[in-house]
């Protein structure tokens, strides 16, 4: 969108590192960062759309993410952070067992299995004290772990920011949300991440690695209240967003972002995402579809606490803002990009 395409004809020269727009009055160069390769033969749909700027379709290489059962190890000690704040949670986690819980809907598939009572109708599992338990957005964790204890069914608080981090389970047994905790290995030190950056990332790899597994692509995205704030609907999982930061009015597209932008960015940012279809469900914001996704089976739940819900809803709006306005709607629902 920066090139100056007043004057044509324009000349664009595309290599495996740039792209270059030239025109008699400008030149526009966008440097690829050093981990994206594209295939200038592969280059096909060139137009230039009022409004929008140049349009153009490449085939790119590029490395994607680890999610993050990929990050949480057996027989490895972590330390736990509140991501608002950074105070410590656990200080140090060591475990000899990190396993995936099964779906959130398991118990009602055992009548499918058994032909006797369902065995497993008082059961509950928690897990010991150096076991992690993943779930679709959290983990449980034994309680002995934590440097602070609390009472059964209530919220867990930060003590120093008063951030909402989960719940108690059992009296043995918290639920830690992944958008609210920063895990790093021991010997690492604690490093700051924007809360934009940070939610967006932990949402998108719960996507990812969810589609992955179930081959389910429909999300509601709920609060910890119960209520539908999201209905988002997974494009693809291997977008890649390269963005110039050399001139003012890249800088204004990237404040939609707010803190997204990392200060060692340099000249180009890169991000890997997923890319979504969405509608807000705040206000009773489009009622019907939720409740027609709420009784479909294809339709997977992932709750976070509801201050989240809300704060990604900011995110994806301010997405969908910084795309070509042609590009920002597909079948009534609105595109958006989340961030790794």
């Amino acid at each position: 969108r920066e090139a100056n395409l007043g004057s044509l004809p324009v000349d664009i020269s595309i290599t495996s590192t740039s792209l270059e727009v030239r025109s008699r009055e400008a030149c526009t160069t966008v440097m690829l960062p050093a981990e994206v390769r594209v295939a200038p033969s592969s280059c096909r749909g060139l137009q230039c759309l009022p409004g929008d700027g140049l349009h153009l379709r490449l085939q790119v290489q590029a490395e994607l993410v680890s999610t993050l059962s990929e990050s949480l190890k057996p027989q490895k000690s972590y330390v736990f952070y509140c991501q608002s704040c950074g105070d410590i949670i656990i200080k140090e986690g060591k475990f000899l067992r990190v396993l995936p819980l099964p779906s959130e809907n398991w118990s009602a598939l055992v009548e499918e299995w058994c032909c006797h009572p369902n065995p497993f109708v008082k059961s509950k599992l928690h897990p010991q004290k150096h076991d992690c338990f993943l779930g679709d957005t959290f983990f449980l964790l034994n309680s002995g772990n934590e440097l602070c204890k609390s009472k059964e069914n209530t919220r867990v608080i930060c003590k120093r920011c008063k951030t909402m981090l989960g719940e108690t389970v059992s009296s043995e047994t918290t639920k830690y949300y992944v958008t609210e905790v920063i895990i790093r290995p021991s010997e690492e030190s604690f490093s700051t991440v924007s809360r934009s950056q940070f939610v967006q990332s932990m949402i998108a790899q719960c996507l990812v690695e969810f589609s992955s597994a179930k081959s389910t692509f429909r999300f509601s995205i709920k609060g910890d209240d119960g209520k539908v704030y999201i209905l988002v609907w997974l494009l693809n999982s291997d977008t890649l967003l390269v963005e110039s930061l050399g001139s003012l009015s890249s800088h204004s597209v990237f404040t939609l972002f707010g803190d997204t932008l990392r200060p060692d960015s340099g000249p180009v940012a890169t991000w890997n995402a997923v890319k979504v279809l969405y509608q807000p469900c705040i206000k009773s914001r489009n009622k019907d579809l939720a409740d027609a996704w709420e009784n479909d089976i294809g339709v997977h739940p992932l709750a976070f606490p509801s201050e989240t819900c809300l704060e990604l809803l900011l995110i994806l709006g301010l997405s969908t803002a910084s795309l070509p306005p042609s590009l920002r709607c597909m079948n009534s629902f609105q595109v958006s990009n989340c961030c790794f």
